[in-house]
This record gives structure tokens, sequence and C-alpha cells, in this order.
């Protein structure tokens, strides 16, 4: 009796901790959303988002030490800073290649269910990678399309020049 009683309880609060998670990764327009760390696209040509808003991972893997993205919602302030993002494969493995330059891109509504099928792109402008795999960006790109602040699933990539991501931000807060 006592065992089926503590069953009940813990499937009482994982429920419970499932409906709070859920409800606090629904960003409103006056929130910030924080990814906890940077890593490298593991699975190449991957694929994030949906319809006319879908964004294609690179050919090759990549690897990043750490970073970190905050957004304000509110007035489109993004920061971003990723550290040793790298090749994790081929001849150049562990430098970034001839890779000069990455933007960060927020994908809005990944299954484009308020979209019309289509997620919502929205781009930093393109900061200088480093020798050694280092990039930040700090500012406003300006009022955010309403896909970013009125839908949970939202994503943060680290994206080539040529628009294939490479790094995704992490654990979202």
């Amino acid at each position: 009796m006592q065992t089926q009683l503590r069953k009940t309880v813990l499937v009482s609060v994982l429920a419970l901790g499932a409906a709070v998670a859920g409800h606090n990764a629904h960003a409103g327009p006056s929130d910030n959303i924080r990814w906890q760390s940077v890593i490298g696209i593991a699975q190449i040509n991957n694929i994030v988002g949906s319809g006319a808003g879908a964004v294609t991972g690179g050919g090759i893997p990549w690897s990043a030490q750490d970073g970190q993205v905050n957004v304000n919602l509110a007035n489109g302030r993004i920061n971003f800073d990723v550290r040793g993002l790298v090749l994790a494969a081929g001849n150049s493995i562990g430098t970034p290649g001839t890779t000069a330059q990455v933007k960060g891109t927020l994908v809005c509504d990944t299954n484009g269910s308020a979209s019309n099928g289509n997620s919502i792109v929205v781009d930093t402008p393109l900061v200088d990678l480093s020798d050694d795999g280092n990039a930040q960006f700090y500012g406003s790109i300006g009022p955010l399309p309403e896909a970013c602040s009125g839908e949970p699933d939202v994503a943060f990539l680290v994206r080539l020049a040529s628009g294939r991501w490479i790094a995704n931000g992490t654990v979202l807060r």
C-alpha cells in the first residue's frame, strides 16, 4: 500500500513539473529567454524549422567549448557568444577552417503551427569568428515577429554566411 502511494505521489509530482516546465517555456513579449550553452552540430545536414523557414545544417560536424545566448523578446536585443567553435572532422579539424564570420539566428515557431507551416527566421548581422573559434554579438535587431514571443518553440542557431547552421543553443530557460 505504501509503495503504491509513493508511486502515485511521484507520478503527480512529475506531471506537475512537466506542466510547469511547459508553461515556463512559453515566452511572452516582455520575457527574456536564455540558452545556457552553445554546442556544435553533431548530425550534419540536420534541418531545424519548417517550410520556407527551414534551416539546413552544415555538411561537416562542428564542436564548441561553450557559449550562451540571451534574447529580450520585447526589444529584440540579442547577446550571444560562442567559444571554441571549430570543425570536428576533416583536414582542418580543431580549427574554424576557412570560416571567418558567423551570425546568430532565431528560428521561431519551429514546427510552423502558427505561421501557415513556415518557421520565422531572424538573423543578427555577421560577426567575426576568431582563429580560436570565438564570436560574439551584442545588439538589437529591432522588434521581433509575434511568432518569437507567441510560440513556445524557438531555437537559436549559429550559422555560416551561406546560411547553413553549425551550432545551436542548448538548455532553453
